[in-house]
Formats: structure tokens, C-alpha cells, sequence
């Protein structure tokens, strides 16, 4: 049986077997012509860590010109809006997430003048420059805390979350999530740092000042946001212990408080006061959010154009947890499963596709068997990335392929949650040698290494010493070495990205999983009218039989083509 055969005969069958019959009865794909999408549906976007991207003054921390100074090679990538992590002032007990002025630019990345020019060079080139806003909490050192904690009859006393007693909550980063002050003899809610307190979403004024921020940054030019942790600003309305899960004696606050009944009130004046009536876009962070409610959540119903779940990277975590040493085995067809149930669960609106960001480690170190080429890996995971349905999200190095750091000590990590997760590893019982296991595989700096443009010192990210060590491949893996080899990481990323910009299918087209119980083999079409193009991946280290024949092969990993898979092989058929 050759492959339009196949596909003809089998497609329905191999996804009934997979997906219930009301999910493809109701939520089945849906083409949607081109001329009709959004400009973000069409183009995928590129995210930088501006702290690890490129240092123009020679402090050892990146900077907004260097963004300027890149923003061809950014081009180059054929993206359509490039989302930058949080510029603004903050103490940096998060990296910037620990924001203590929603409104300016924290001078170590520039001025508010350099936002201006860069929101201008990029727009001349096509491109939108999207703003992160971390509205589920502020830093401590932000003068709404001040004035909240300086006393109870304060005019901004409730502007945070107080409680004279204290529940068993476990913060996101490990320890207790509830802090006491002094000033105010009560403590505070931080479901982060002990220095990002909560704000309190059920207060107005809180409300209309974030988006009173959040309309500045539209009026400065920004073409959308990504909006973090938003899916813990509303709290039970009983605040109480939960249930111990770990030898600390604490319990998650994550499963306590992610997606709490209410929110979408909240969500819905959100979107009412500032996206509303804006040609921009809205992709907000929502770990806990199941598949099945997404259609509240995005598209013409929801609150948000996309939404960043986390079903398939953190599928080797029980209920999303992330308590790096009880990582789980996982098989290949649950990684798929939740890719599919993402896909079906946004077939009439839209999935934003990624598997890096700031926060995770590199994906050929996570999705992929050890001993697995990891040049080919990248190559396979960007085949992936650019043919399912919905906006490609590309992460600084993930287009070159970059692999895990492995610093010898937990001295030498920056990350906050990494130092908590290695604590509460310890707490546990693990032995350092144990517990920096975990770190190796799991920690955030793996992302937050220094963007690597040549074979110079720190790999030409700065002239000073970097905040962060430079990863040690950074002589083999750079900009400029890839930007010579055709057959780099780097431009096949840039072909697939140009396949997909030019391609209705990839953009337009249904998305159908075959053979969804392949522990080897990842398969899935695209399809527009009479027109189908078909992604194998195989994600083994062996050589696995092709299930299907015939078709034309657009694109693979490999040079060549055989009539079985090779290992970490990867290829897109147009039939």
C-alpha cells in the first residue's frame, strides 16, 4: 500500500482510535483560509532573553542595542514579532521577573529611547516587538509593596495578599510561600520568591493599575503581549491547608491555586480594557489549564489569542509539579498525546508551538534519547515545530541547536528555583552528587547561557565578564561558523521557516495523528483541500521500517533518503 493509499483509506480510523468521537465530531480541525489569519498566525516569533543576548556596553549583561545591532539576523529567521522577557526595573531576584516599575527600563538594559528605536528598526523589517507582563506578582521593592506593608490603614494596604496565620503552601521555588513582615506583624502571599508578593487581583484599583501599565507599553508600540503566570492571580476563596506531598511537610501552591474558579472574570475585563479594538497579539503562560478548557481560555470565546500550556514539556512531571527528582520515565506516545490534544482542543482558534523557552531546559537534552546525535535532534524537533498548526516560537540558540550547560556546582547557578529545587532534593535525602543530577537535566540557566555569535572570547556576548559562564562547545557552536555550513542547524531552520511562510498547508491546514500508539515513530499530516504534506520523525537510535511508501520528500534531516528511518531521522512528504 503506498501512501495516498494509505492516508485515504486509514487517516479517520488511526485518529478515532486515538481521540474520542465527540472531540472530532465538535472540536475537529477546521481549515482556515489564509487571507483570513492574523498577521501573527502567519509568521512565527523569536524570543529573547535580552540578559543573555548581547552586551553592547561591555557590563556582562546584554542589552535593548544589542537587540538593535541583531535585528537582521533575527530577520534572517523569517519571524514575524520578536518577544523580549522583561526589561523593566527590578531587583533581579528572578531575573526580571521581580518587576519594581512596570513603566520604565531598567538602565542596565538601556533607555526608554532605546525601546522607542527598537520598536522602530524592527517594525522597518517587518517585525513586532511583544512585552512580557508578570502581573500575578510584583518585587518587593516596588512601591505599591512598600506602601502596602508600611501599615494596615495605608491607602494601598490590600494591594497584596495578607493573612494573619499562614497556610502549609509550598512555593513555586520551594520553602514556604507565605513570609512575615515586621512592619505589619502579618504575612504575605509570594507564589514565587519570597521577594514577588502577590498582588490582589480581587482589589480594582490593582486591577486598573496593571492595565493602565499594560495600555502604556501599546501606546510605546509594542504589537502584543506574553503575559506570565496568569493563571494564579485568583485565590481559593478559603485560604487552607492542602494536602503534605513532599518530606518538607508543605504542599504545592500550584495545585492549590493554578486556574481557580473566577479568573476568567478577571481575564475578561483584562481583554476588555486593553486588547480590545488593538491589532495585536496575546499569548499568555498557563501551566494547569487542560486541554479541554482551552476554548475558554483563546480564540473568539477566550480571553487570549494563544496560550502557552505545558502538557508536553512537562509530561515527565506527575499533575505538572515540577520537583526536578521525581521526574518519570515517560513514553513517546503520552508526549504525542499531548501534543494531539492541544491541536484538536485549538482546532477553531489557535496554539502557539514551542519546546524552549526562558524557563526550560534545551530540548535536544529532554526529548530525545541520550546518545542521540543531537544535530540531528535539533533539526528533528524544528521539523516538528514548523509543521504543526499554530505559531512557531523559537528561543535564542534553540536555532543552532545549543545542548545543556553542566556546571560542576550549585555555587555556580544563578537560578533561583534551581537552588530551591536542589534544596528540596537534599531535604529529601539525595546526595549533592544526586541532586546536581537533577539541576544538570532540569535547571532554567540551561536556557540563560549567553548567546553564542563567534568563536571569540565569551563567544563575542561581551567584552567584560559575563553574568553567566559562556557554555564550553561555544568554539564549535556559533553564529558564524553555522552561518558558513549549509548544512547547519541554523539555515535549516531558516528553510523550514521560509517552507512554512510560503506554504498555505502549514499555515492553513488540518492537523491529523497517525499511528498514535508508535512508541518509535511520530506521524502526522497536514491537510488543505486536496493538497497534504505528511511529518515523520523517528525518535529512536536505531534504524526503524518506514510504515508508509511513495509521496516527495520536500525536506529531512538526512542529505539523502532510504526506504526505512534512519536514527533521530526526520522528513516532510508533500503528496
Amino acid at each position: 500500500m503506498n501512501r495516498r493509499e494509505f492516508i485515504k483509506g486509514t487517516l479517520a480510523i488511526s485518529a478515532a482510535s486515538f481521540f474520542s468521537p465527540t472531540i472530532l465530531i465538535d472540536g475537529g480541525n477546521r481549515a482556515m483560509a489564509k487571507e483570513n489569519l492574523s498577521w501573527w498566525q502567519k509568521k512565527s516569533v523569536y524570543q529573547i532573553y535580552p540578559k543573555s543576548f548581547l552586551d553592547t556596553t561591555g557590563s556582562g549583561t546584554g542589552d535593548l542595542r544589542g537587540v538593535i545591532k541583531k535585528l537582521d539576523y533575527i530577520a534572517s529567521l523569517g519571524v514575524g514579532a520578536i518577544w523580549l522577557t522583561p526589561f523593566f526595573p527590578s531587583p533581579m531576584v528572578d531575573n526580571g521577573y521581580d518587576i519594581s516599575n512596570y513603566t520604565d527600563i531598567d538602565p542596565r538594559f538601556g533607555t526608554m529611547a532605546d525601546f522607542e528605536e527598537l520598536v522602530a528598526q524592527a517594525d522597518k523589517r517587518g517585525i513586532k516587538i511583544v512585552v512580557d507582563l508578570v502581573f500575578n506578582h510584583s518585587s518587593d521593592k516596588n512601591q505599591w509593596f512598600l506602601e502596602s506593608k508600611s501599615s494596615k490603614t495605608n491607602p494601598k494596604a490590600d494591594w497584596y495578599i495578607w493573612r494573619d496565620e499562614k497556610t502549609n503552601w509550598r512555593s513555586i521555588f520551594g520553602g514556604s510561600a507565605w513570609e512575615f513582615c515586621e512592619e505589619r506583624g502579618q504575612y504575605y502571599l509570594h507564589t514565587f520568591a519570597t521577594a514577588q508578593p502577590d498582588l490582589n487581583w480581587e482589589n480594582p484599583e490593582v486591577r486598573q493599575a496593571l492595565y493602565d501599565a499594560a495600555n502604556f507599553w501599546l501606546d510605546k508600540g509594542a504589537g502584543g503581549f506574553r503575559i506570565d503566570a496568569i493563571v494564579y492571580i485568583k485565590k481559593p476563596s478559603e485560604f487552607k491547608d492542602g494536602i503534605v506531598d513532599s518530606e518538607d511537610g508543605l504542599s504545592s501552591i500550584h495545585n492549590i491555586t493554578a486556574a481557580c474558579d473566577g479568573i476568567l472574570d478577571y481575564l475578561r475585563e483584562f481583554k476588555e480594557k486593553v486588547f480590545v479594538g488593538r491589532d495585536i497579539f496575546t499569548v499568555a503562560e498557563a501551566n494547569g489549564v487542560k486541554p479541554e478548557n482551552l476554548s475558554e481560555w483563546v480564540g473568539k470565546t477566550g480571553v487570549f489569542d494563544m496560550l502557552f500550556e505545558f502538557s508536553h514539556v512537562n509530561i515527565m512531571f506527575n499533575r505538572g509539579v515540577e520537583i526536578w527528582h521525581r521526574a518519570r520515565l515517560y513514553k513517546l506516545s503520552e508526549w504525542k498525546k499531548a501534543l494531539s490534544e492541544s491541536q484538536i482542543a485549538t482546532a477553531n482558534s489557535w496554539y502557539p508551538i514551542y519546546f524552549e523557552n526562558h524557563d526550560r531546559p534545551r530540548s535536544v537534552n529532554t526529548f530525545f534519547p541520550s546518545g542521540s546525535d543531537k544535530k540531528l535532534a535539533a533539526k528533528a524537533l524544528a521539523t516538528i515545530l514548523f509543521t504543526l498548526r499554530g505559531t512557531p516560537f523559537i528561543y535564542q540558540g534553540e536555532e543552532l541547536g545549543f545542548e545543556n550547560a553542566k556546571f560542576n556546582s550549585i555555587d555556580d547557578y544563578d537560578d533561583i528555583s534551581t537552588r530551591g529545587n536542589y534544596d528540596l532534593a537534599r531535604a529529601d535525602g539525595l546526595s549533592d552528587k544526586q541532586a546536581m543530577k537533577f539541576v544538570h537535566r532540569f535547571s532554567r540557566d540551561n536556557a540563560r547561557t549567553p548567546m553564542q555569535w563567534d568563536s571569540s572570547k565569551n563567544a563575542g556576548f561581551t567584552s567584560g565578564k559575563a553574568w553567566l559562564p559562556v557554555h564550553d562547545d561555544f568554539k564549535a557552536c556559533n553564529v558564524e561558523i553555522q552561518e558558513k555550513n549549509p548544512d547547519s542547524v541554523l539555515n535549516f531552520y531558516r528553510k523550514l521557516s521560509a517552507l512554512r511562510n510560503s506554504s498555505e498547508v502549514l499555515i492553513s491546514g488540518e492537523y491529523e495523528e497517525l499511528y498514535p500508539e508508535n512508541e518509535e515513530l511520530y506521524i502526522f499530516t497536514r491537510t488543505l483541500g486536496d493538497k497534504k504534506l505528511m511529518t515523520i520523525v523517528n525518535f529512536t537510535t536505531h534504524e526503524v521500517k518506514m510504515p508508509i511508501t511513495g509521496g516527495k520528500k520536500i525536506i529531512g534531516n538526512y542529505s539523502d533518503e532510504k526506504n526505512y528511518l534512519r536514527p533521530t531521522e526526520a522528513i516532510i512528504y508533500e503528496f
